[in-house]
Formats: C-alpha cells, sequence, structure tokens
C-alpha cells in the first residue's frame, strides 16, 4: 500500500511531535490514567515546570494528540483516542507492513491541516463568479 502526500504530511506532523520526550512523557500519563488532567496535575506527574507543560500541551494539541475544554479558570486536558489508534497503523503503513486499521490519517489531523471553512469556499466562489461576469 503506498503513501499519498496528505497522509504522509498529517504523520510526520505526528512524528515531529513525539520528537520530544516531554511531550512522550506527558502523553504517557495522560493515555495511562484515562481520564482529563489539569495543567497542575501534569506538572506533578512528569516534575517538568508549568510553563513547558503549557507549552507543550499546546504543541500535542496543535498536532491532535490531545484534546482540551476549558472548565471556568482552568483547562482539562485528554488523549485524542482516535489519533493514538492510528498511530501505530501510520508506523507499519510507513514499513511497509499492512496496517491493522484503516490508515487514513484525515480521520485524525491537527487543526491546521484541515481544509478551509466552508464559509472561506463559499467567499472565494462568489468573488470567482463576480470576478467571470467582468
Amino acid at each position: 500500500m503506498e503513501v499519498d502526500r496528505s497522509s504522509a504530511e498529517v504523520w510526520a506532523s505526528w512524528f515531529r511531535c513525539l520528537g520530544d520526550p516531554s511531550r512522550v512523557l506527558l502523553l504517557n500519563r495522560l493515555a495511562s490514567t484515562r481520564r482529563p488532567m489539569t495543567v497542575g496535575e501534569l506538572v506533578d506527574a512528569v516534575d517538568i515546570g508549568q510553563p513547558t507543560v503549557s507549552h507543550h500541551l499546546k504543541v500535542l494539541a496543535e498536532t491532535g494528540f490531545v484534546l482540551s475544554e476549558r472548565q471556568a479558570n482552568t483547562s482539562l486536558f485528554w488523549v485524542n483516542e482516535r489519533c493514538l489508534e492510528r498511530f501505530p497503523s501510520a508506523a507499519e503503513l510507513i514499513m511497509g507492513v499492512l496496517p491493522r486499521y484503516d490508515p487514513r490519517a484525515s480521520d485524525c489531523v491537527a487543526p491546521w491541516q484541515r481544509e478551509e471553512p466552508a464559509a472561506t469556499v463559499g467567499k472565494r466562489k462568489r468573488r470567482m463568479k463576480s470576478t467571470a461576469n467582468v
């Protein structure tokens, strides 16, 4: 099975994200606790400073590995199970082994890798129509 460019870009972002040991530790703690955690709980669990933990959580969230929700004056973070399920299959596919799961990376993409919102596409179509009528 061949890897398409879009999937390769998504998977490369996953591997880059996990290239930092602190992010691997944070993701491991979130995955093993199996419940949402606050930044403070994660700071205690991994013995890394709060600003550093916050930065790494932001990177994990941007890549799609972690989801978050704001509650009052704190944020809760938890693992995006969908991404973790697909990660081993991505590695298998890259190495030429038949994947265990459907390997489509489109099911788990970082926010910056998502397609344009429909509103933006609609504006572009309207602009194209108006210039075509000139």
